[in-house]
C-alpha cells in the first residue's frame, strides 16, 4: 500500500501498529513526521507536510487508540 499524507487514518494505523506503546496525545509533530515518514509503505514527499496535516494524522491515531 502506498501512503500519502492525505491518508490520515491510514497513517493512523500504520503508526499504531508500528509503535504501540507511544500515546499519540503526548507525540510532537517533529517525531510524528519522521514515524510517518519511516514506515514501510509511505510514499510520497517528506516535505509536503504541514501542521494541520500532521494535527489530522495525530487526531486520527488518539482515536485509533482509543478503539
Amino acid at each position: 500500500m502506498s501512503l500519502k499524507w492525505v491518508d490520515s487514518l491510514d497513517i493512523a494505523i500504520e503508526l499504531d501498529e508500528a509503535y504501540p506503546d507511544i500515546d499519540p496525545k503526548y507525540a510532537n509533530f517533529v517525531d510524528l513526521r519522521q514515524w510517518v515518514i519511516a514506515l514501510d509503505g509511505f510514499d510520497d514527499d517528506p516535505d509536503h507536510s504541514g501542521e494541520r496535516i500532521l494535527e489530522a494524522i495525530q487526531l486520527a491515531w488518539i482515536e485509533e487508540k482509543e478503539d
